[in-house]
């Protein structure tokens, strides 16, 4: 309980870092931004206004005491081009991000765990070149390229899975699995290559240590071997890369996203830029990065509680 309050108490710092830098990231663009978002015609009154509404008529320091109390207070501004609060359009549209994430990670490793066990238990055998060349497969195509192909194959050749959306009514809040398959496909396919790697590489190691000469020594099976001894010992280096891949699942999203019409977080944000809506900018980088942050924290939890040499 110590480590993880120590960790939380770590946790701090990364989230005052990402609120500035999300605060700072208006401040960053070149030029006026509330020119840049109202455009060549608009009025000096007009300018007024919306500087008074964002605050920038105020000093730096005022400006960033406010963006904070309106974080802690869950107010995050308001969209210049939907006319709605920044929090209810992250609130409506997170869902999805998150769902995808989720069923790309899960996807990930429901493929890389058993093509990595395979390969080690089959080292220098015709599985293991096979699982190699698909891997290097999967890490040399990106989602942007893979994405197309996957909807020209499974959707407009072969009708198997629908090109775009996230379910076939439209309704709001809801998610199909069939709109599921192909964005998590293409976000998964990179991440479920490199965590075949990377668990090869841990179950070689784990089945050349002594102890796994001596549960074999005592006639156990060889499935008993790899799978309740070898694997959970291999596991263990696999989750920290877990959580930190999550980070890069969320970017992958935004790509992903715009390519398969999903009504996510990355195409809200993708569009806000476009539209040059600052404020819903400011509030999906904040959410994206608080996510990451959170599920660093989580995963490092999950470490430690996992390996017992952690625990002291």
């Amino acid at each position: 309980m110590k480590q993880i309050l120590i960790r939380l108490a770590l946790t701090l710092p990364v989230v005052w870092l990402v609120v500035s830098l999300v605060f700072l990231l208006i401040h960053l663009v070149p030029g006026d931004p509330i020119l840049q978002m109202l455009g060549d015609g608009a009025t000096a009154a007009d300018v007024s206004a919306l500087r008074h509404q964002y605050g920038l008529d105020e000093p730096l320091g005022v400006q960033y005491a406010l963006y904070w109390k309106g974080v802690l207070h869950g107010d995050l501004g308001s969209s210049i081009r939907l006319h709605e609060s920044v929090e209810n359009l992250i609130a409506a549209r997170y869902p999805y991000t998150l769902a995808l994430t989720v069923t790309a990670l899960v996807l990930s490793l429901l493929l890389a765990l058993p093509a990595g066990i395979l390969a080690a238990v089959h080292r220098g055998q015709w599985v293991d070149q096979s699982l190699a060349v698909v891997s290097l497969f999967g890490l040399s195509v990106p989602g942007i390229a893979l994405g197309p192909i996957l909807i020209l194959i499974f959707s407009v050749s072969l009708g198997w899975l629908p090109v775009s959306g996230a379910s076939s009514g439209g309704a709001h809040g809801t998610i199909d699995w069939h709109y599921l398959v192909l964005p998590s496909i293409a976000m998964g396919a990179s991440l479920a290559a490199i965590l075949t790697r990377m668990v090869r590489t841990a179950m070689l190691e784990e089945l050349g240590q002594d102890y796994i000469r001596t549960a074999r020594a005592k006639g156990l099976s060889e499935t008993a071997v790899v799978c309740r001894h070898a694997l959970p010992n291999a596991l263990v280096p696999i989750i920290t890369v877990v959580g930190l891949q999550f980070g890069a699942l969320l970017a992958g999203a935004i790509v992903t996203e715009k390519i398969f019409s999903w009504p996510g977080l990355g195409r809200l944000m993708v569009d806000a830029i476009s539209n040059r809506d600052y404020a819903l900018v400011q509030g999906c980088l904040l959410s994206i990065g608080m996510t990451y942050v959170l599920v660093n924290l989580l995963t490092d939890v999950v470490y430690r509680w996992v390996n017992p040499r952690m625990r002291g």
